[in-house]
């Protein structure tokens, strides 16, 4: 389940040229380059505070803000991707940011 080739496919505003798409190797590197993207977001908007801080319902509220969110995950045994939806990212990232606080 680790090495599942996953594409992230966002839309951040309703015009279509914000469509964009980024892939990773695994499901849990996708999360945190997810992560990383809300991390850079709020750097930029906050460039003079040097430690930011946030919890899940602010990720969360950032997922909920974008126009589209969605995830392809290879899967091996049918040899196709998988859709799954901006809820299952939520899950998923909540269940990664679990895993790497322990």
């Amino acid at each position: 389940m680790s090495n599942r080739h996953t594409i992230i496919l966002m839309q951040t505003s309703q015009h279509r040229g914000s469509r964009t798409f980024m892939d990773y190797e695994s499901i849990s590197q996708a999360m945190d380059g997810i992560c990383g993207l809300y991390e850079r977001k709020l750097k930029d908007l906050n460039p003079a505070i040097r430690n930011i801080t946030y919890d899940i319902s602010d990720l969360y509220n950032f997922f909920d803000g974008l126009a589209d969110l969605s995830a392809l995950v290879y899967d091996h045994s049918i040899q196709a991707y998988l859709p799954y939806d901006r809820q299952w990212i939520k899950q998923k990232t909540l269940q990664n940011l679990k895993k790497l606080a322990q």
